[in-house]
């Protein structure tokens, strides 16, 4: 067995250990959604105040309720279509309240061109999700790309963590671009198709 390998048994072991933990404690899994986004706020302050080792981590615990919101959900079965709405647009609240932290940063520190590339990463980020979700009014998926909200997270995480969110911003705004227009065209393709078929 490999190190990743059982690193992500046991990592999987503690999710469900917290996931029957929030089950019996028969807290509804909005609430936990709502405490995500808290926590990201918390996060949000730290980053604004350059203190990002400790928004790391801060971002890891929100992360961690933005897991298991949906698990006890299940688990409970209080699974329900404004369930899923609720948890989409929280998790667009809580890309941007970070996002926003970053902003307050570096306007605090005069650093215009990270202002301008952190509102490109912010563009990157809600098109990423508005593309898939208006693409679903016309086709069945739409998940083409590669810089979706888990991938986003990771990397605001490493660059909080290691000091290198310069970069970080970096990758997420080239790539959360692309994502776009792989969606686009992928939507593009599968609407001529649907059209060329009937």
């Amino acid at each position: 067995m490999t190190y990743t390998r059982a690193i992500g048994i046991a990592c999987d072991k503690l999710m469900r250990l917290i996931v029957r933990a929030l089950a019996l404690s028969r807290i509804h899994p909005n609430i936990l959604t709502f405490i995500g986004l808290l926590i990201n706020a918390a996060a949000a302050v730290l980053l604004a105040r350059g203190r990002f080792f400790a928004a790391g981590i801060v971002i890891i615990l929100a992360a961690i309720f933005d897991m298991v919101d949906g698990r006890v959900a299940r688990e409970t079965q209080q699974v329900t279509p404004f369930g899923g709405f609720f948890d989409s647009v929280v998790d667009r609240y809580s890309d941007l309240v970070l996002l926003m932290g970053l902003l307050v940063y570096y306007a605090s520190i005069d650093r215009f061109f990270y202002i301008v590339l952190t509102a490109v990463v912010m563009t990157g980020s809600v098109m990423v999700s508005y593309t898939r979700a208006r693409a679903e009014n016309f086709i069945p998926k739409c998940k083409a790309g590669f810089m979706e909200r888990p991938e986003r997270i990771v990397l605001l995480i490493i660059g909080a963590l290691f000091n290198r969110m310069a970069q970080v911003l970096w990758v997420i705004a080239v790539l959360a671009n692309i994502t776009v227009i792989h969606r686009l065209l992928h939507t593009w393709r599968e609407t001529r198709r649907m059209e060329q078929s009937r």
